[in-house]
């Protein structure tokens, strides 16, 4: 379980491009790729909640009071190291980070904090377009302002909260590496992932 790995953690706006960069690194680099949002979707299914992101937050915020301000990182890392053939990866990338304390277990275990971002309507209008290819639509359909509103809630916490729930604020303050995803094409966005992580750029076989 001690033994390092290389360790990515990606965090970021809703519809920046996350989960993307996992798949360039998993696809292109040999990288593991785990999504802590599916982690929460799949203890939403089991407790017979919809899967819907006031419920996600509920539940992160919970485990982590339990466990631990790292503690999806620790997940993740944890079904890592799980793997009989864990060494033919190049490390881990895990995505969607959303609380300062999840910066802090990445940086602890020797990790990088990548932040991604793109202006707000981009960002809607590709959620909505790909709702139903990435087997959200429940989740994702909503009005821009819906959007909107759930962003700032994740984004800021509320006055008096706890240090358990998000506050995707300080993530992005405390992030490592930058990237504005503005552009529709996916090699542009490689090119931006690799030159940022400082990977050599490597052309389909």
């Amino acid at each position: 379980m001690n033994q390092q790995i290389k360790l990515i953690g990606v965090a970021g706006t809703n519809g920046s491009g996350k989960d993307t960069v996992g798949h360039i690194l998993s696809e292109h680099y040999g990288f593991l790729f785990i999504t802590v949002t599916d982690l929460l979707r799949d203890e939403c299914r089991k407790r017979g909640l919809p899967v819907e992101r006031e419920n996600l937050r509920m539940i992160s915020a919970e485990w982590r009071r339990q466990n631990g301000m790292g503690v999806l990182v620790d997940k993740a890392v944890e079904a890592f190291h799980n793997l009989p053939d864990a060494d033919r990866y190049a490390g881990l990338v895990v995505a969607s980070l959303r609380n300062p304390g999840e910066n802090e277990s990445v940086h602890a275990l020797g990790g990088t904090m990548l932040w991604v971002d793109a202006d707000p309507k981009v960002r809607y209008e590709r959620i909505q377009k790909n709702a139903a290819n990435r087997g959200r639509a429940a989740e994702d359909t909503k009005t821009f302002e819906q959007f909107l509103a759930e962003e700032e809630a994740e984004m800021h916490p509320p006055a008096g909260a706890d240090a358990a729930v998000l506050n995707m604020a300080a993530v992005k303050e405390n992030a490592d590496l930058f990237i504005e995803n503005n552009s529709s094409d996916l090699h542009t966005f490689e090119v931006q992932v690799t030159t940022v992580l400082g990977l050599d750029l490597q052309s389909e076989a």
